[in-house]
């Protein structure tokens, strides 16, 4: 069967230390290696405040993987995402090739560059 590129981020209650943080996306990134999916990327965006009250928490810990893995595997890595508690949120997308050439840029850190400024710019 085909594999396609997909991209899932989720949302960790808040009141979780950092080694239970880290053991809940050790477990789904196990969980995607088992059933046969490449991990691509991993990517911890941290603390952040949601937009509106989920199970009356105002922040998160985001976190987004980039995997490649056959479709029938989605049905069950969301289905474990719904049954643990720690996991407030998550959204699975498949890539399309303008998502995919994103993702890679944003891989390579180009979007984190700071522009560079002009001479004229740097005098004043």
């Amino acid at each position: 069967m085909f594999q396609r590129n997909y991209e899932t981020v989720f949302i960790l209650t808040p009141v979780l230390s950092d080694v239970q943080m880290k053991d809940t996306v050790d477990k789904f990134i196990n969980l995607l290696k088992e059933e046969g999916a490449d991990v691509i990327n991993v990517e911890n965006w941290g603390l952040k405040k949601l937009a509106y009250p989920i199970e009356k928490k105002n922040t998160g810990f985001y976190v987004m993987v980039e995997f490649k893995s056959e479709p029938t595997l989605i049905k069950k890595f969301e289905l474990e995402m719904r049954r643990d508690e720690k996991i407030m949120r998550f959204l699975t997308t498949v890539l399309d090739k303008n998502a995919l050439a994103y993702a890679v840029r944003r891989r390579k850190g180009e979007f984190n560059k700071k522009p560079e400024t002009t001479k004229e710019e740097a005098a004043k």
